[in-house]
């Protein structure tokens, strides 16, 4: 009944957040002024508590059947006896009704707890963009640092208050002067404002605060100011603000649902549950920072100045973590990158401050599947609760032996415990698993203390639905239900190989073996024991795990045979003894320290040499997991988990059955209909798309496998126009490289026919002599490196590249010697240029290249759009990175100007793609002068002609005219400006016929 019940609760909780986030559910300010959230969790308890307590004492026993039949002879010959027994009857039937009232209770009650915490969340969250200057409050640590060499942005949850409109562009000056007005006056000199008098009862009010994520990000600077803005960067300073420090800044606020944060993210990652989960009611770019902080607390109204003693208390706790980390961030600069990162990881173990790892070093952990490692863990906080209360003991056993007389010794031990776990989770942000570790310390010790009869499985339930009620958008965090599975399938294995162990060393003891036979076989039973759990953990969270983030590393069942021990037992209890040692001599800390950062970083190197071997090249597994898979998984493994000859395990062949039927029809949907993905890359101006055309008969190119069933294309191209100034991509190629391969591995796809880069690069060539201009602003080389590198990820048969390429050996080899790895593969370029052409075997598909003139001295007239033929239609997806299988049909212009033509013959093509990546107007008016009228005797004809590409394209009405577009679909879901002038009507249906 009590893993019913709460199964119940969290799946009524989860469904009312999905559906309330999916869907306009209206706000209703009454209801959440009569069920307030802290009344509504208390009423919860108590409720979950009298269920406890009813149900304890209403356990069934069963009666043997010599007591029946005499009850019965009495039940004849005494009528009392009768009646007694109707009336136990009557109580235990109005017992089980109550039991269910109650039950129901609860999860009805926490269905609206989900919800008034969801329209609580609702009412405070910023509805609009807007740019505003506002006291910023910082609130805990930032998530990392800003500094420009090594591209890292600041992220920073803050407080926002006094918010006014901002009218014109600020410096820093003002914003200073701000600071000063504001000290001085106690009324808020910003209140003179007159536009921010007639906004005050909108929600740019004076009195209106926001929980933000503060983002600042390293801009490129210009040749001429590179060198005045790496002198004096006034983001800098971001790193030098602490917990409770208040100043000045203009932001530039977007809502959650259209941050950055929440769209086009192409590693699938969702973020807009992950700042939901964190209570964030925005995001906020920072375009000014104040030099001066707000110091009057008097004068001042910080977010926390009426918060309780408890959140002072965690502030304080928060600026000692910063302190903490300003001493590892000491000489940082002075250090190789090896070091740095090794002291990174250090500090990351000791207060769960990741802000000094870098990208690098977060993918590798991931590619080692130790990844959680990374996170504070009920480890860390285990291990000083233990230190500490031994510590505790021995002294009381010194110094005061008489508190035993009032306090018996494991009290003693557990309160100390208590103590550290909670302290020690403050220290580290108090996620999931340090919160979930205190507090099962707390309930533990208090059911030894009350002599409950109950289960240490049941105390762990009861604590997850009891975090779930406390916030329900707990649910939306993988730590909530990573760590509470680990623990509860690591107290499910404990208990049965506790019992085989205790079988074996009896046998051993029984046939009295030696000394050295039976160390042996208790050393082979320890490290039999770490390889099951370690298989068991592994194979049990795939699922979940797969669920959650999309992929998983299959070699972290490898690596975290030796991982684990190494932290748990060597790196975690030198870096905590380090903790404490810096309480009293930073010197000696300093000292152990050293020695930790000295082992990751061995660690480190093997690890990336682990990594680097080609057998484990290959490490992802991308399979796409939905509710549906995870529960039948769930079905599969259930003879397992419950006890041996409860039920038979030949009852999982049919849900296992049933699941492999349903992963293998899921693979298969992503490679039998022909399907353009447009892949996000995370610039607005980088367009990826991948092409998966499947192949109906063996008659393949000759440069393909005779057994593959599917042909897979890749177009890459940069659409930033010459003409018009825009930010430099951020991206770079090994992100990008990254980010492509995941979203392949998603897609089934091994293995590549091609890859068309349609975006010239003036950097592959020596030859060119004229457009000088042109040459500087189209120097870019990212994705031709990109294409280098994934190369070295999955084969690739060929590369088309626009342009003119003279000197790609020479940057191959470059950049060969300038990496670490040597064993590196090269690929051979060809030229995407008008006329090129590639088709399938059996005719059913066929590329060729529209436009790219590289023999022309002038980049203008490189760039290489791409026409596919098919003989079946192609649908165009937005892909989902958090869920492949969910991909959207494209938002399509449904030109109907465009004339269709009057005959149809019967082998024509179903359909045209053509994917457009011009960046200069002469493109298109050189195609007008050369290829715009095809030959006389035989026009080529089109059931559907489909255009892709830039919002940003010069494309030209007469081109789309003469080339027939029915559709047009842009990169950025932006109109086209030539598209104006026709009859567009906008269509979001699907794109297969």
């Amino acid at each position: 009944m009590y893993w019913l019940i709460g199964s119940l609760i969290i799946i009524a909780m989860m469904g009312v957040l999905a559906v309330a986030d999916s869907m306009a559910i209206p706000t209703s300010s009454s209801l959440m002024d009569i069920l307030n959230t802290p009344i509504l969790s208390l009423s919860l308890i108590i409720f979950a508590i009298i269920l406890i307590v009813i149900a304890q004492f209403n356990v069934p026993f069963a009666k043997p059947s010599h007591l029946s039949q005499h009850n019965a002879g009495l039940s004849s010959r005494n009528p009392s006896y009768n009646i007694s027994h109707k009336s136990k009857l009557f109580f235990r039937i109005s017992n089980h009704v109550l039991v269910a009232v109650l039950a129901i209770g609860l999860i009805i009650g926490s269905a609206l707890q989900a919800l008034i915490s969801h329209q609580q969340a609702e009412l405070t969250e910023i509805t609009e963009p807007m740019r505003v200057q506002a006291l910023v409050t910082i609130e805990g640590i930032s998530d990392s640092v800003y500094d420009v060499a090594t591209d890292s942005g600041y992220r920073q949850v803050a407080v926002i208050s006094d918010i006014s409109p901002l009218m014109s562009a600020l410096a820093v000056k003002d914003l200073d002067a701000m600071t000063s007005n504001f000290l001085i006056d106690e009324n808020n000199s910003l209140s003179n404002n007159k536009l921010y008098e007639n906004n005050s009862n909108n929600n740019n009010g004076k009195n209106v605060t926001y929980r933000v994520l503060l983002n600042a990000y390293p801009k490129k600077p210009s040749k001429q100011s590179s060198k005045k803005n790496l002198d004096s960067n006034p983001f800098d300073r971001l790193n030098y603000l602490q917990p409770g420090d208040q100043l000045f800044m203009s932001l530039a606020l977007a809502p959650l649902a259209t941050s950055e944060q929440a769209l086009s993210n192409p590693s699938g990652f969702d973020s807009y549950r992950w700042l939901r989960g964190r209570h964030i009611d925005g995001v906020a770019n920072i375009l000014t920072v104040g030099t001066s902080n707000v110091t009057n607390t008097e004068l001042s109204k910080p977010a926390f100045a009426s918060s309780s003693y408890l959140q002072r208390f965690q502030t304080y706790i928060n600026q000692g973590r910063w302190q903490l980390r300003q001493h590892f961030y000491q000489d940082w600069s002075t250090q190789t990158t090896a070091a740095q990162q090794a002291k990174a990881v250090t500090l990351s173990l000791l207060t769960g401050d990741r802000s000094l790892i870098n990208r690098d070093t977060k993918d590798l952990y991931q590619l080692a599947g130790i990844s959680h490692l990374l996170a504070i863990s009920g480890t860390h906080v285990l291990f000083l609760a233990i230190m500490l209360a031994g510590a505790a003991v021995l002294l009381f056993d010194r110094l005061w032996p008489r508190i035993y007389r009032y306090v018996p010794r494991w009290q003693a031990r557990w309160w100390v415990m208590i103590a550290a776990a909670f302290i020690y989770a403050l220290f580290t942000g108090f996620d999931v698993p340090a919160a979930r570790t205190a507090w099962m310390l707390f309930a533990i010790g208090l059911v030894r203390l009350t002599l409950l009869p109950v289960s240490t499985m049941r105390v762990l339930f009861a604590l997850a639905v009891l975090m779930a009620w406390l916030d329900p958008y707990v649910l939306w965090q993988a730590g909530y239900w990573l760590s509470f599975i680990a623990v509860a399938l690591l107290l499910k294995y404990d208990d049965t190989s506790y019992t085989q162990s205790a079988v074996i060393s009896k046998t051993a003891s029984a046939h009295s073996a030696s000394v050295v036979e039976t160390a042996f076989k208790r050393v082979w039973i320890i490290v039999k024991r770490v390889f099951k759990l370690q298989f068991w953990l592994f194979i049990t969270l795939l699922p979940i795990t797969l669920l959650l983030f999309g992929k998983a590393s299959l070699w972290g069942l490898v690596i975290n045979l030796f991982a684990i021990g190494l932290f748990g037992w060597v790196i975690v209890p030198l870096n905590l003894l380090a903790g404490l040692c810096y309480l009293l001599s930073p010197a000696i800390a300093d000292s152990i320290w050293l020695l930790v950062s000295a082992i990751v970083a061995k660690l480190h190197e093997l690890i990336t040499w682990l990594t680097s071997l080609p057998a484990l090249s290959e490490a992802w597994l991308y399979t796409p997991v939905n509710v549906a898979i995870l529960l039948m998984v769930l079905l599969s493994m259930l003879p397992w988990l419950l006890p041996r000859g409860f039920i038979s395990r030949l009852l999982a062949l049919p849900p296992l059955t049933l699941l492999m039927m349903t992963v293998y029809a899921n693979q298969q949907s992503l490679t039998t209909i022909p399907t353009l993905y447009i892949l996000p890359t995370g610039d607005p101006y980088i367009s990826a798309a991948l092409l998966q055309y499947p192949v109906t008969n063996n008659k393949q190119s000759s440069t393909t496998d005779t057994h593959k069933n599917n042909i897979s294309w890749l177009f890459l191209s940069d659409h930033r126009p010459n003409v018009a100034r825009t930010m430099p991509s951020n991206l770079t190629a090994h992100k990008l490289s990254m980010t492509l391969a995941q979203q392949l591995g998603s897609l089934s796809v091994d293995t590549l026919e091609g890859i068309v880069v349609q975006s010239s690069s003036a950097r592959l060539t020596d030859t060119l002599t004229t457009d000088k201009k042109y040459l500087a602003s189209n120097a870019s080389a990212l994705l031709p490196l990109t294409v280098f590198q994934l190369n070295q990820r999955l084969p690739i048969s060929q590369y088309w590249q626009a342009g003119r390429s003279d000197r790609w050996s020479a940057f191959q080899q470059a950049y060969k010697v300038s990496s670490q790895p040597k064993d590196m593969t090269n690929i051979s370029v060809q030229r995407c240029e008008q006329g090129k052409t590639w088709q399938l075997g059996n005719g059913d598909l066929s590329i060729q290249a529209l436009t790219g003139w590289s023999k022309i001295d002038s980049p203008s007239v490189w760039d290489c759009t791409v026409a596919i033929d098919a003989n079946l239609p192609i649908r165009v997806l937005k892909y989902n990175a958090a869920d492949p299988l969910k991909s959207t049909p494209a938002t399509a212009q449904i030109l109907t100007s465009s004339s269709h033509p009057s005959t149809h013959q019967a082998n024509m093509p179903q359909a045209r793609l053509i994917l457009n990546a011009d960046t200069h107007q002469r493109i298109w008016q050189m195609w007008t002068l050369l290829c715009s009228v095809g030959p006389p005797e035989q026009p080529r004809t089109f059931r559907n002609v489909t255009w892709l590409g830039h919002s940003t394209s010069q494309i030209t009405t007469d081109v789309i005219n003469r080339q027939i577009i029915n559709e047009m679909i842009t990169y950025d879901d932006k109109m086209l400006e030539a598209t104006l002038s026709l009859n567009a009507a906008v269509d979001t249906t699907n794109m297969t016929p």
